[in-house]
């Protein structure tokens, strides 16, 4: 039995999709095939559950001569989109369609009337999927890390061995992302060893938190009161691939991460888990699937959530979703 699952979308999106992957393989013996972005192949080369992908922005063409080498008995469309309509209907099956909450999502963003599913995402997969008796195994997410790619403890700085919390300041937009004050206040609050682990795109902002710890100037340090400089920054940014990232994450005591992909990587490894949520929320169902998670977002504005992702500045001009949040925690050694 021959299922193809179609999803675009960011690394996030589609580590949601893997319990639906790991259930078809395991309750129905399926060949699964996914059509996904090409760039994230390799992101999925070692999950077991899966035999085949497809490029999801392949040429239609090039696509369906693929596709019509093989049969499949099932197309489950989780993007639901023209392109992913003519991808299914050039596969055949029998189509799973998932349908967005479109409409409820432009009442929450514009009138701010939450009409949307209380349930997570994966969990509306699974309502999908119900049809054909797939049912979920409350095991979580899937993120399989080559063996080559895991960072070994002795990789890292002397003052991190010991332990340490990963911080990840990637994020696909910047109403996403923690001004640098407070990032570097959150950093001081955490008052641990830090690995900062984003993107070469991160680099200016994770250089500049590192160097106001090692480096802080007195005029620097009125801008926080109370700092204690005790905390240890490792900048990790750019310096390890994905894989090497997540396997940072995967061996850290605690994990602070926005709205990304590496929230979803974290969650994957069941890890103890600080979210921070800027003009997105958790409402969406797009929040760390069957782990515990504590959330940091500012509840008493009138303007958020003001988007389904992220904005390259703040459309009110204060920003208030992240510049006034508070981080309300304690670590214990």
């Amino acid at each position: 039995m021959n299922i193809l699952i179609i999803k675009s979308g960011s690394l996030g999106d589609l580590l949601l999709i893997t319990p639906i992957i790991r259930r078809l393989k395991t309750e129905m013996d399926a060949n699964v095939f996914l059509a996904i972005d090409e760039n994230y192949h390799d992101l999925f080369s070692e999950n077991p559950y899966i035999d085949q992908f497809f490029s999801y922005n392949e040429k239609l063409t090039n696509l369906r001569k693929i596709l019509k080498k093989y049969e499949f008995s099932h197309v489950i469309d989780l993007q639901n989109s023209w392109r992913s309509f003519r991808i299914r209907k050039m596969a055949g099956g029998n189509d799973l369609i998932f349908k967005k909450q479109f409409l409820k999502e432009w009442i929450y963003l514009k009138l701010k009337i939450n009409l949307l599913s209380k349930s997570h995402i994966v969990d509306q997969y699974f309502q999908l999927v119900n049809s054909i008796d797939i049912k979920p195994d409350h095991l979580g997410i899937d993120f399989y890390i080559p063996e080559k790619d895991e960072v070994e403890n002795n990789w890292l700085p002397e003052s991190h061995q010991a332990g340490y919390a990963a911080l990840a300041i990637n994020a696909g937009h910047f109403t996403q992302k923690l001004p640098t004050n407070r990032l570097i206040e959150l950093c001081d609050r955490i008052n641990k060893p830090i690995v900062l682990v984003g993107n070469k795109e991160d680099l200016p902002i994770a250089n500049e938190v590192e160097s106001f710890f090692k480096h802080g100037t007195e005029e620097q340090e009125q801008v926080i009161e109370g700092l204690n400089k005790k905390t240890i920054i490792f900048n990790a940014c750019s310096k390890f691939n994905f894989n090497q990232a997540a396997s940072i994450i995967k061996n850290a005591r605690w994990v602070f991460a926005y709205d990304n992909d590496m929230m979803h990587v974290a969650s994957a490894f069941n890890k103890s888990l600080y979210t921070i949520w800027g003009n997105t929320t958790p409402h969406f169902g797009k929040y760390p699937y069957q782990s515990k998670f504590t959330v940091f977002e500012n509840n008493k504005l009138s303007c958020r959530p003001c988007t389904l992702k992220g904005f390259a500045n703040c459309p009110k001009g204060h920003f208030k979703c992240m510049n006034e949040v508070t981080f309300d925690f304690y670590l214990p050694d």
